[in-house]
């Protein structure tokens, strides 16, 4: 059933950005040979539109890559390797990693409170002791009810101003009351990393997508990638309406509203996202100094789940080596799962234009690659 842009507004104006919670497949899997087994059984126990994955080293970067299914369902034009995919809140990695460059040039610092990048802007007394790592680490106490409702999510989809602008609004908001929460507990919250967007844009006088474009991109080789839902020859996302799995439309917005960019709208391709994961495995590569990577990947102290700077932790999967990152990203329509274990110099990732069906099928994939080393 093809949707009006009045009614994809409507049902897409509550997209969330799914949380970091990984949750891998938990039934037995049968030890796979080989990748391309591996991306053959999950595609076909779970029957995503499309579904791809792939193997990062520290010493060959992308090891190996494979992808089954169609770009949207009802069509005939196979998904590639060369396509990009939407990764959701796995953005929010590179989002702390942009802060993080700047750390390094000395634009600012770990401990500069969060307040004093907007002198101009009354701040509650409760914020004179958040940073911006209280943020990437979600412990500022803040909530998505509270900064990003599904009224102001809405509203972004039809506002015209710079993001810079819009972003801006949402710090004067939040500074202008106390968190809801706990400062210093774990709360997930996407609305903590578009205050981490704005900072960046504060520091850099550039939108966020540009200096994510120079910060992390660039040092990278990384250049084909977009935000939002990509457009042009691409794989759509799809929806689950009643039983029916429906593309849906590039043009019509699939996606959360640009205002959120820095927690999760990033689309890439998988040769691209694998250049991303590589310096993760070799004590920040070509992106950062090794001092300032142990700082990204170190998270604060405090009550709830460790989290640091966009990406969780997970003890004794099949494969690895040692602690993994994880993470997972999802804005209801794409899903991608990402396992990380830099004491084994190894990556792998997997991804979906669906998260119905896609994302059991990224998770099972992610973990049958992992496991091709135990």
């Amino acid at each position: 059933m093809p949707l009006t842009r009045r009614h994809a507004l409507t049902a897409l104006g509550s997209l969330p950005i799914l949380t970091a919670e990984p949750v891998l497949a938990q039934e037995a899997v049968a030890p796979a040979p080989t990748p391309d087994q591996a991306l053959d059984s999950a595609f076909t126990q779970h029957q995503p539109p499309a579904l791809a994955g792939g193997i990062v080293t520290r010493e060959d970067g992308l090891l190996w890559s494979g992808v089954r299914g169609v770009r949207r369902l009802g069509a005939d034009a196979a998904a590639t390797v060369e396509d990009r995919w939407h990764i959701g809140s796995n953005t929010k990695a590179m989002t702390a990693a942009a802060h993080a460059r700047l750390v390094e040039m000395e634009r600012v610092g770990w401990d500069t409170p969060f307040k004093d990048l907007f002198p101009e802007l009354p701040a509650s007394a409760a914020w004179a002791d958040i940073t911006v790592e209280t943020l990437t680490n979600h412990r500022a106490g803040l909530s998505d009810d509270q900064r990003l409702s599904r009224d102001i999510r809405v509203a972004a989809r039809t506002d015209t101003r710079e993001l810079i602008t819009q972003r801006l609004d949402i710090v004067r908001a939040a500074l202008a009351s106390d968190p809801t929460g706990t400062p210093g507990s774990f709360a997930y919250a996407n609305v903590n990393f578009v205050l981490v967007g704005a900072a960046i844009e504060r520091l850099t006088g550039q939108p966020w997508e540009t200096a994510l474009g120079a910060l992390v991109f660039a040092p990278l080789g990384i250049a084909d990638y977009g935000f939002g839902a990509p457009t042009g020859d691409q794989p759509w996302g799809h929806q689950l309406q009643g039983d029916t799995l429906v593309p849906l439309d590039p043009a019509l917005m699939p996606d959360n509203p640009p205002l959120m960019g820095p927690a999760g709208t990033v689309n890439i391709t998988i040769a691209d996202y694998a250049k991303w994961l590589r310096p993760f495995l070799d004590d920040g590569g070509d992106l950062l100094p090794p001092s300032v990577f142990e700082r990204l990947l170190t998270p604060l102290p405090g009550p709830g789940r460790p989290y640091a700077r966009g990406w969780a932790f997970l003890e004794g999967q099949a494969g690895a080596v040692g602690t993994l990152l994880v993470h997972e990203g999802s804005n209801t329509l794409w899903h991608t799962t990402t396992l990380v274990d830099p004491d084994g110099e190894r990556a792998v990732f997997a991804v979906s234009n669906d998260d119905s069906r896609g994302g059991a099928a990224t998770q099972r994939l992610a973990a049958a690659l992992l496991a091709l080393r135990a």
